[in-house]
Parts: structure tokens; C-alpha cells; sequence
């Protein structure tokens, strides 16, 4: 049957390895043809900078928290430091709230209750003196007055003073305290987020793998969000297998099959985690009994974490049944 040229299409990768290695192997029993993928963790930070520390390379082997970067943090740090001493000075001030006066202050305002007695005890006197001078007309009326009014001064002054020292002893009021713990509750806020942008520019390893690639080399300027190192973890690798149509129905997730490739030594065995629904098969001619051999399924499989690492992303493989 000739194919009209509007149908002409290159295959696509995948299905193009998977018709290609068919022809290659053991022809003996099924088997199907695929290659090993990798999904890559990219490690980043969410702030900018310059790279300061790439402690890895790749192709090295990391363990689940071990540094993979570090940026510049000169201004992070500063920012961390101003927001810790913010929170000092909050809570501190909070604590002088609730504490009343210090002793110092208190001392100066009994020196002046004493002072302030004394001078009342003296216009008292004064004032018995010149009343009793005026009952006898030694004195005017307006001297009498005078010395009264000099008597309930101080009487008055002596009534503030005390009122001052019974003030002192009690703590700010309530809502002062509020307001200032309010405070203190932000305080301790922009040090928290000072303390988590800080640790942005340090990145660890989220999971024991492999470093596949780094980005960036020391010096360089990395925006906010940029991957500095791609990491593979042994959990994150996974065969990707071409069935033929026929073979599809005996396959179901969960079912085990042994995958081989050149270079692996024993066969790995892998589980079927996913299989397509839609055939990788181009061009889309109809479905005759002659095209149904040629069409393929793709078919996800991942191996266990120790033998995941046998397995290169883009190595070929072949796979059976078990």
C-alpha cells in the first residue's frame, strides 16, 4: 500500500531506538527494547547571588545532606543580625514595662518626698505661729494668708510625691504591655524570615544520588531561582520499554520483568509502573492486519534503589517476562 505523502512523518525518538534495536539481540523468546531515563532533582536557591563554594563535581556520589553550594551572604547575615538585635531591644523594652522604675529612680523621687516633708513641717509651723500672732494683732491678714497658702503647697507636694512612688512600683499598663509584646511577636517574625533567607544560600542535598551536572562555576552570578546542580537519586531512575501491540495485554502494573543492557551483569529486575494507552506509531495509516505488528506501546518500569545504579540515563536495554 503506498503512503500518501501527507502521512509522511519521521518517527519519533523513542519509537525510532525501540523499532531500531529490535532487530539487534537475541532473537530467541520475547523480549522488548527501550533505554534507562533519569529524573533529575535541580537544586536551587530562592535567592540571588554569587556562587561562593561548589564543594561537589560531577559525577560524584553525595549523601542525603551534604552540601552541594553555597552563595555570598555578606548582606543576608547583616540583615539577620539588625533583626536579632530588633528583637533585644523589643524585649527588653517589654520587660522594663512590666518591671515599673528602676531602684535608681525611685531612690531620687524618696530624697525628694524627704525633701518636700520637711519643707511642709516648716509652713506648718510657720502657720500656727502666725496665727496665733494675729489673733494678738502682731501681724496683717495678708501675712496670715501668705503662710497659708504656703502650708497647703507644700502639704500638696508632699501628696504628689507619694502618689509618684506608689506609681512606681506598678508595671506599665495593660495596654502598653500589649502594644510592646506586639512588638516583640514581630520582632521575632523578621528574625525568622531573616534566619530562613539566610539559609537560602546554602543547599544540601535533598536525597542521597549522584551529581549529575553542575551549572555554574564559582564567581559566576546566579539568579534567583537558577539550578546550580542537578542531582540523581537511585529512586529517580527508570526504564522506559516499547511493546508491541499483541504483547500488551499480558502485561499489567505491578507485573516484574528482567531488563539487560551491555555492561550490567545480571539481570536487573524492574516493575511495571505505568502503561500508555495511546500507540507510538506513525504515520497513523489504518489499522490493517499487516501495520497492527508494527505498532508499539510504551510501558514505565522502575528498578530498586540498589540496583538503580547499574542503569545510565540513555543506556539501551532489552527486557522479558520473568
Amino acid at each position: 500500500m503506498r503512503i500518501p505523502p501527507a502521512l509522511r512523518r519521521p518517527l519519533p525518538a523513542a519509537t525510532a531506538l525501540a523499532l531500531l534495536l529490535g532487530g539487534c539481540g537475541n532473537d530467541d523468546g520475547a523480549f522488548f527494547q527501550g533505554y534507562a531515563e533519569g529524573e533529575y532533582v535541580y537544586v536551587a536557591s530562592s535567592e540571588p547571588g554569587r556562587l561562593a563554594e561548589l564543594p561537589v563535581r560531577r559525577g560524584q556520589q553525595v549523601e542525603a545532606g551534604a552540601p552541594l553550594f553555597a552563595l555570598e551572604a555578606g548582606r543576608e547575615t547583616a540583615a539577620r543580625d539588625q533583626a536579632g538585635a530588633q528583637l533585644d531591644a523589643a524585649a527588653a523594652q517589654l520587660e522594663d514595662i512590666a518591671t515599673g522604675k528602676r531602684p535608681a529612680e525611685v531612690d531620687v523621687t524618696r530624697a525628694q518626698l524627704a525633701q518636700a516633708e520637711a519643707a511642709s513641717r516648716r509652713s506648718a509651723a510657720q502657720l500656727r505661729r502666725d496665727t496665733d500672732q494675729f489673733r494678738i494683732g502682731g501681724i496683717a491678714r495678708s501675712q496670715l494668708d501668705d503662710s497659708r497658702e504656703q502650708a497647703q503647697s507644700d502639704a500638696a507636694r508632699v501628696r504628689e510625691l507619694k502618689a509618684q512612688l506608689d506609681v512606681a512600683a506598678l508595671p506599665g499598663r495593660d495596654d502598653q504591655r500589649l502594644a510592646q509584646a506586639a512588638q516583640v511577636e514581630a520582632a521575632l517574625a523578621a528574625l525568622a524570615q531573616a534566619d530562613w533567607t539566610l539559609a537560602q544560600k546554602r543547599q544540601a542535598a535533598p536525597a542521597a544520588g549522584l551529581v549529575f551536572d553542575t551549572l555554574y562555576r564559582v564567581g559566576e552570578w546566579v539568579p534567583a531561582g537558577g539550578p546550580v546542580v542537578s542531582l540523581l537519586p537511585p529512586g529517580n531512575i527508570k526504564v522506559r520499554l516499547f511493546v508491541p501491540q499483541e504483547a500488551l495485554g499480558a502485561l499489567k502494573i505491578g507485573q516484574q520483568l528482567m531488563v539487560r543492557c551491555d555492561g550490567c551483569g545480571d539481570p536487573i529486575p524492574v516493575r511495571i509502573d505505568y502503561v500508555s494507552t495511546q500507540a507510538e506509531y506513525t504515520p497513523p495509516v489504518i489499522y490493517s492486519r499487516e501495520s497492527r505488528s508494527k505498532l508499539v506501546y510504551m510501558i514505565q518500569a522502575r528498578p530498586a534503589p540498589e540496583a538503580a545504579a547499574r542503569l545510565h540515563p540513555g543506556q539501551p536495554l532489552e527486557a522479558a517476562p520473568r
